[in-house]
């Protein structure tokens, strides 16, 4: 006879509830893909970081914090900022 396996059934998302993290993961997550979104759009325009500071008007060190995928800590404004001084609009939805 096999032995099923307790774990059949639940989800990551699940996991991160049980945990009490799945607000900050998520969070985190959706900030990355973001920075990584502006970041290839300074690619594509040819934007340096000190360019896309100076259109945010901020420093170069902000400008490293938000594109830092690891770095969660990017506040809203400061994405929609870095969003236009590239020419895009963030839009944030509810699910």
């Amino acid at each position: 006879m096999t032995k099923k396996n307790p774990h059949i059934g639940s989800t990551f998302e699940s996991w991160l509830d049980e945990v009490g993290i799945r607000e900050e993961v998520t969070a985190a997550a959706v900030k990355s893909v973001i920075a990584a979104q502006i970041g290839e759009e300074m690619k594509k325009q040819r934007i340096t970081k000190s360019r896309l500071a100076v259109l945010m008007k901020t420093s170069r060190v902000q400008v490293d914090r938000l594109l830092a995928r690891d770095n969660g800590s990017a506040t809203l404004e400061t994405l929609i900022r870095a969003a236009h001084a590239v020419g895009r609009e963030l839009r944030v939805e509810l699910a």
